[in-house]
């Protein structure tokens, strides 16, 4: 029986577009650029100049502070530029950018990296060295999830639920590499010292469960868990709620539930650290929507500008209204195409409403819908409508901290109301407070 959790709704996940489709490999592009903000925490220094040659795989900008994630080149070739580029925030961020020799040649430094004398500190010291972060969008840095869950969690989770509309970058990750999962959830589970994994996949997926079981192991260390197709099923603490029946306490981490949750090629990107050496250098990345003429999933290099992922797939059928980079209900909305693909990109999708809905004068009608919907069982509309009246200590007791900014409340509202940005102010204005 698949497990869920309360609240959540039920989009049109429209994943038919490319989940039957194979990850291709999109050719190297020409230029990467490669923002010093791929990540979660503080951003890092180059270490390369202009004019120096660079080797696939070889470190180009450290780590500044211990949350942070290093960054890599992507292709082989000359560093032509250093300093501001379009990112897909909307700032100007100070970027590498890499003229491409076409050569892959490959950093000496990298090869095959034996860990089986290696202690769980050493490991967790390969995979920073690496700069793996999280693939699922949130980009957090992997080797604070992992020291931080030493002898506090009892279970690993996997998440492969993928509840974001028109996304199947896992979805085929899970069919056509497998193997790669389940051989990184064990390095997962020898670095903090656990036997206990739980692979979370809704069953809209269910086309990968033979793959996935035919490669479990026969102690039942690792285990497959279906889960209800439902929206955001694949948020951290409503997976965690789906498959354990543990909350996370408001304000606190997964590892106060006793869980890490790591996303399904994230596992895979530690097994590929191992098995080849390779840092974290490309990702897959689903490019779909209704303006999109071919939809495809790519295996992309970080730092390729998203214009020429979608040259690869025929570029659009009419001009579109809006790009996201991410799913439709938390991706964010790009202003050009010169924007490069980061570590967290997961999507690129795009849009073309002839006739988006738009209401004058949107005001609550008390329906209940967002309150219902909530999987964090807040009170959405309160928490807007406290906020806009500059009411911030009523504000506070709505508890907006805990939302997780999933978009459900928004999606849901009949009259349209920007809830999910309403509480995004509310939190904004709330830790500004709090950091005087």
């Amino acid at each position: 029986m698949s497990q869920t959790f309360k609240g959540g709704v039920h989009p049109d996940d429209s994943k038919s577009l490319t989940n039957q489709k194979p990850i291709e490999q999109l050719p190297p592009p020409e230029l990467v650029i490669l923002p010093m903000s791929m990540h979660i925490g503080a951003p890092c220094q180059p270490m390369v100049a202009v004019g120096d040659h660079v080797c696939l795989g070889q470190m180009i900008a450290q780590a500044q502070a211990p949350v942070s994630a290093p960054i890599h080149a992507t292709v082989s070739g000359t560093v032509k530029a250093i300093g501001p580029k379009e990112h897909s925030s909307g700032v100007m961020m100070n970027s590498i950018v890499i003229e491409n020799d076409y050569q892959d040649e490959i950093d000496p430094s990298i090869a095959p990296i034996d860990h089986s004398n290696m202690s769980a500190e050493e490991m967790i010291q390969c995979i920073r060295n690496a700069g793996i972060v999280g693939h699922g969008g949130a980009a957090f840095p992997t080797h604070i999830k992992l020291s931080s869950a030493i002898g506090k969690v009892d279970t690993v989770i996997i998440n492969a639920a993928e509840c974001e509309p028109y996304l199947t970058s896992d979805h085929r990750l899970l069919l056509q590499y497998p193997g790669e999962i389940i051989e990184g959830i064990k390095i997962i589970l020898k670095i903090l010292g656990l036997k206990k994994a739980l692979i979370g996949v809704e069953i809209n997926k269910e086309n990968t469960f033979p793959g996935i079981e035919a490669l479990l192991p026969s102690d039942g260390s690792i285990q497959l868990c279906p889960l209800a197709t439902k929206y955001p099923q694949g948020a951290e603490k409503q997976l965690i709620k789906s498959l354990t029946g543990r909350e996370v306490p408001s304000g606190k981490l997964p590892a106060d539930a006793g869980c890490a949750v790591f996303n399904a090629d994230t596992a895979a990107s530690i097994h590929r650290l191992f098995s080849t050496g390779m840092p974290m250098y490309r990702r897959i990345v689903t490019v779909s929507g209704p303006a999109m003429a071919n939809p495809k999933n790519l295996e992309v290099r970080i730092g390729t500008p998203i214009k020429n992922l979608i040259e690869y797939c025929g570029g659009f059928t009419e001009p579109p209204t809006k790009l996201l980079m991410g799913g439709p209900m938390m991706g964010m909305a790009i202003y050009s195409d010169e924007v490069p693909v980061l570590k967290g990109t997961n999507g690129l999708l795009a849009f073309a409403e002839k006739q988006p809905l738009h209401i004058k004068d949107p005001r609550c009608i008390r329906c209940g819908r967002c309150v219902e919907s909530c999987p964090m069982q807040l009170v959405p509309t309160y928490i807007y409508q406290s906020v806009m009246a500059g009411n911030m200590d009523e504000c506070k007791t709505y508890n907006p901290l805990d939302c997780i900014e999933c978009g459900v409340c928004s999606y849901i509202c009949p009259a349209k109301l920007p809830l999910t940005q309403g509480i995004r102010v509310a939190k904004q204005k709330i830790l500004a407070a709090n950091r005087k």
